[in-house]
């Protein structure tokens, strides 16, 4: 039996090191509307006092690697909802990177073989990879994967859409992070 190709390992530090921080990605946004919508949607996100509680008391830091550009409006959505988590916690720390600067680290967290932001990848202190989240919720992620699988993408568009207007606060998205983020941050098994 053939082995499978071997992934180059990622240089976790190295990357996280050169990645910025939350206010520089968004001072270099290219879009001032969604710049302004992705400080609205932090500004308007609230979270639960039990959510809040649950990232405010890891035990170990978090390091999340985001692969974001602002034009794209998952990025828009989901953007602040982890960098919420991030300001309320304190042991989770976010860095954002684009594709273009690291076309091989973005290969490796494609969407059902396409192209789709935002990448959230979870690493614990020592930089191990524990799990990765996006571009949207599982739900809509599945549904987008049945759309392509039928050939009506636009119709899953659709659903997904609905999705998101039954969700304004974000709830799904944000209990899918936490429990990346608590993954993460695990202790024991």
């Amino acid at each position: 039996m053939p082995r499978p190709p071997v992934l180059p390992i990622v240089d976790w530090p190295t990357i996280y090191t050169f990645a910025i921080g939350f206010e520089d990605w968004l001072d270099a946004a290219e879009s001032e509307a969604n710049r302004d919508a992705i400080n609205a949607g932090l500004a308007d996100l609230s979270l639960e006092p039990q959510e809040e509680s649950t990232v405010q008391n890891l035990a170990r830091l978090v390091r999340v690697i985001a692969i974001a550009e602002d034009w794209c409006g998952d990025v828009v959505r989901h953007v602040p909802v982890l960098q919420a988590l991030a300001d309320v916690s304190g042991m989770v720390n976010v860095r954002y990177v684009t594709r273009e600067q690291h076309p091989d680290l973005f290969a490796r967290f494609l969407t059902n073989g396409g192209e789709a932001i935002p990448k959230f990848v979870f690493l614990s202190d020592n930089y191990v990879e524990c799990g990765n989240w996006g571009p949207m919720p599982d739900d809509c992620r599945r549904l987008i994967a049945r759309g392509k699988a039928c050939g009506d993408v636009g119709t899953a568009r659709g659903k997904v859409a609905m999705l998101y207007e039954a969700d304004p606060g974000k709830r799904v998205v944000v209990r899918e992070l936490i429990e990346l983020i608590q993954t993460a941050a695990a202790v024991a098994p």
